[in-house]
């Protein structure tokens, strides 16, 4: 890996509004720290990093320029706006060229699985970054993941994973970084059981409840088999 220059300028500790006018000015405030030298608050040009960034990742070796001195450095972390995502802070870290460090490399997809183009399954990119142990001149921009011969229900292993020569891989080996899976099924709401033939619901009739005296409805009949009330009998005559 090539290391790419980047120019910076010492700052002093400042106050919130010193550092709100630095970043209106297209500058952004920043560290650089480890080796045998002292941490250095610095100023960076925004525009400079990012276009460095794009065109080489996150992992770039950077020749970082401060006055007349120089110093190979890594960028450790970046902060950003909440809101806007802009970088507003950034920590460099001093590197040697000939101990082996640690970093994070990215992982890209390429290809097109039949699981997915032919069996209709979806594609799972669990593992996005592989964490390697290396020399800064080793370091890999990136490592592709060719998923062009997994069929529905196959995936990819970090064991499966080809790295250049001297790169060390630090993740568990058993884990997954992509894996075909079938879509889940779709839910049938079950169908309503249709009413036996013939059946009909029973009607409750609701009325006021007769008083104590009164006679049936009109029209009622008796029960079958009932006899009808006696006549009451005549008086005798003397």
């Amino acid at each position: 890996m090539k290391t790419i220059e980047l120019g910076a300028e010492k700052r002093d500790l400042t106050s919130k509004g010193t550092l709100h006018k630095l970043r209106q000015d297209g500058n952004i405030p920043a560290v650089v720290y480890g080796g045998k030298n002292e941490p250095m608050n610095l100023v960076v040009n925004v525009k400079n990093l990012v276009q460095v960034l794009k065109g080489h990742g996150i992992n770039v070796l950077m020749n970082l320029k401060v006055g007349s001195g120089a110093e190979v450095v890594l960028l450790k972390e970046v902060q950003r706006d909440i809101l806007t995502h802009d970088i507003i802070h950034v920590d460099f870290q001093r590197i040697s060229m000939t101990a082996l460090l640690e970093v994070n490399i990215p992982l890209h997809v390429t290809g097109e699985a039949p699981g997915v183009k032919v069996g209709g399954g979806i594609l799972e990119h669990i593992l996005r970054n592989l964490r390697v142990r290396c020399l800064p001149t080793d370091i890999p921009d990136g490592l592709p993941v060719d998923v062009s011969q997994l069929q529905l229900n196959q995936g990819i292993k970090v064991k499966d994973l080809v790295l250049p020569k001297g790169v060390e891989i630090l993740n568990d080996r058993e884990g997954l970084v992509v894996n075909i899976v079938a879509p889940a099924a779709e839910e049938v709401a079950p169908t309503p059981v249709a009413a036996a033939a013939g059946t009909e619901p029973e009607v409750i009739a609701k009325g006021k409840k007769p008083e104590e005296g009164e006679e049936a409805a009109a029209g009622a009949k008796a029960p079958a088999g009932a006899k009808a009330p006696a006549a009451p009998a005549a008086k005798e005559k003397k």
